[in-house]
């Protein structure tokens, strides 16, 4: 409790500054020049800038806001009653100033020590719209207050109120009660209801929280306390508040989801970095991006469809992310950040990170081969207890069997464990370390055995890259989204710098995507649903507890990586394996496309072997089950 000391220490600076406020708003109001707010009749819409596809056609724009004025005559009663209720029911009856709202709003600002309520009224939100910004400082709410007695000096309260309609910001990009109905209901504002006009209202709070577009349950909450408000100030009876109060909110579902929500929301903050937000939203600016609709479409629709089910099946904080490639340019032709862009606005393909699990080992693989090493070799799968850094690790395959000697054909196709963390040290650290830091790797990478199985975290824009080389030949493409940006008068003002790395040979790489084939295939088989028109390779990725599941694969034409796993990294449940929560996505989609180049084009010095995938010994029949299918230098035979 503040002390009687205090308490008269607060009264004394209450009287003080009420007289000096007193007389500085009596000289302002009698000496300040008039207020202009003829310049609002005269607005004009900014030039949005545009976001065209690979094909030329718009699927987006930046634009500062929507503006669709209206009369202050053809609005209904209800919905003016509506934002009095919500902002400010003395409006009709005070000067511009809530004297009372100002010294509660005072004496608990002054408590806190900081501006921790205001006391606004519609002519003060007004004229903060058009003459201020939104800090909260003493000095910013004294102007404000003294240039609200000047409005209400000069204009009428009608006109006050229809100027503040007009102004008002209802989030996304939205001002004014006219384009916030056309927007939400597809209506105008002469037709809203007393619902709708009470949601219009409550948005007034905090557009972030309660714009219906963004947050529907909160903005319904506080729709039902403007009713509430209204009811109490008379503004409407008993039954029409209880009929308004039971209505469903509905709003425009078409306007909620545009087309690659994540990926529009992660160029804009591209963009605001590179051209600036004024130029951004009023240049016109021409901005040609990567995406194709049809494969974004096609993502989309099978990320919804597969969550949804995975959802139901173990836990609604199931999610994930995608990103599909061109191989040869790095080109992002789809991106899906999540589910459901609604419920939320992160982008688990560029910002989650996670293990990238057994995705890694077809680097360790690489390493190998280029050190001398062939699929057909054989190795020995056993029990291991490495000691690393004074601690005794003991790793395990998937299924906590070991099956002896085996090529690593066979392992890499069947993601054995305990022969990749051989390979890898056979290979030694650093070599994988500066191959996956050249593949766009940024996290973070220790030399530790268990870096073979994958314990790095990354993203899905790393995953992608990095696979993609074993289909474009050892050649770490950058992905990228944007290829260029002209200003509105065609002026090419700045061009994408493609990144090409060699990283391994291709006599490597394609040996490597040879047996990465050898998955898939086996899968094939025992699908029924359609496949993809192509050649494919693949490879799975599971970490600890099946938290994390990823499949990335690769046609001749496009590299799909993509995860799945719960938002708050906890385990899914057990045997939760890509094959069932993240490899239908990826089937969906790519077969779905139809591609112009069927098979991968190979180095033409590698040489086909059928080998026994046990033995490694070679084989005539190509058609026996243990009979895997690699390539071998021709020239080292």
């Amino acid at each position: 409790m503040p002390s009687l000391y205090s308490f008269f220490r607060t009264l004394l600076l209450l009287t003080v500054v009420g007289i000096a406020f007193a007389w500085g708003a009596l000289a302002f109001v009698l000496h300040n020049h008039r207020i202009d707010l003829s310049i609002l009749e005269r607005y004009d819409t900014d030039n949005p800038s545009m976001l065209l596809d690979d094909a030329g056609n718009e699927w987006g724009r930046f634009q500062r806001d929507w503006r669709k004025p209206i009369q202050l005559i053809d609005m209904p009663n209800h919905l003016i009653n509506a934002f009095i209720a919500a902002e400010d029911w003395a409006f009709f009856s005070h000067n511009g100033i809530s004297w009372k709202g100002i010294i509660r709003s005072t004496l608990v600002n002054l408590y806190h020590g900081r501006m921790a309520q205001g006391a606004s009224t519609i002519t003060q939100q007004l004229v903060r719209l058009l003459f201020f910004d939104t800090a909260k400082t003493f000095r910013r709410k004294i102007k404000e207050q003294f240039m609200a007695l000047v409005v209400e000096r000069q204009c009428t309260k009608e006109q006050i109120l229809e100027t503040y309609l007009n102004h008002v910001y209802f989030g996304c990009g939205i001002y004014g009660v006219e384009a916030a109905c056309q927007r939400f209901w597809s209506k105008s504002a002469r037709d809203v209801t007393v619902d709708e006009a009470a949601m219009l209202a409550a948005v007034m709070r905090s557009p972030a929280c309660y714009c219906p577009l963004l947050n529907p349950l909160s903005a319904c909450r506080r729709r039902n306390i403007v009713l509430l408000s209204m009811h109490k100030l008379g503004f409407i009876d008993t039954h029409t508040y209880a009929t308004a109060v039971d209505k469903q909110l509905v709003v425009n579902e078409r306007y909620i989801e545009p087309c690659a929500p994540h990926l529009h929301e992660h160029l804009r903050i591209v963009l605001e970095d590179l051209v600036g937000k004024t130029t951004l939203y009023t240049g016109g600016l021409i901005i040609q991006t990567t995406l194709n609709k049809k494969i974004q479409a096609d993502a989309e629709r099978e990320f919804r469809k597969q969550c949804t089910l995975l959802k139901q099946q173990i836990d609604p904080s199931v999610d994930g992310g995608l990103i599909t490639l061109d191989v040869n340019s790095g080109a992002v032709k789809a991106l899906v950040g999540g589910a459901d862009f609604k419920h939320s606005k992160f982008n688990r393909a560029l910002q989650a990170r996670r293990q990238m699990g057994s995705t890694i080992k077809p680097v360790m693989y690489a390493m190998a081969i280029q050190q001398g090493a062939s699929f057909a070799d054989v190795a020995l799968d056993e029990p291991m207890h490495i000691e690393h850094n004074k601690q005794l690790w003991s790793p395990k395959n998937v299924y906590n069997t070991f099956e002896g000697e085996m090529t690593l054909a066979r392992a890499l196709s069947r993601s054995n464990n305990i022969i990749a963390i051989k390979t890898l040290m056979n290979v030694g650290y650093q070599p994988i370390i500066t191959t996956l830091q050249t593949c766009g790797i940024a996290a973070p990478l220790k030399p530790y055995p268990s870096l073979a199985l994958g314990c790095v975290d990354t993203t899905v824009k790393e995953v992608a890259g990095m696979f993609n080389i074993f289909a474009n030949h050892g050649v770490y493409v950058e992905p990228y989204a944007i290829q260029w940006i002209k200003d509105r008068w065609g002026t090419k003002i700045w061009r994408a710098q493609q990144q090409h790395t060699i990283v391994l040979p291709s006599l490597v790489t394609d040996q490597v995507a040879k047996v990465l084939e050898i998955s898939l295939n086996r899968i094939k088989q025992f699908m029924t649903q359609p496949w993809i028109d192509s050649a494919a390779i693949s490879k799975t990725g599971t970490t600890n507890d099946w938290r994390t599941c990823w499949f990335v694969g690769s046609t001749p034409e496009l590299t799909t990586a993509l995860y799945i796993g719960r938002d708050d990294n906890k385990p899914m449940g057990t045997n939760m394996y890509p094959l069932r929560t993240a490899f239908p996505i990826w089937l969906g989609i790519h077969a779905q496309q139809h591609t112009q180049r069927k098979e991968f084009a190979y180095d033409a010095r590698l040489q086909l072997r059928f080998i026994d995938e046990w033995t490694g010994k070679q084989r005539a029949d190509a058609h026996d089950p243990s009979t895997l299918a690699i390539f071998v230098d021709r020239y080292d035979l």
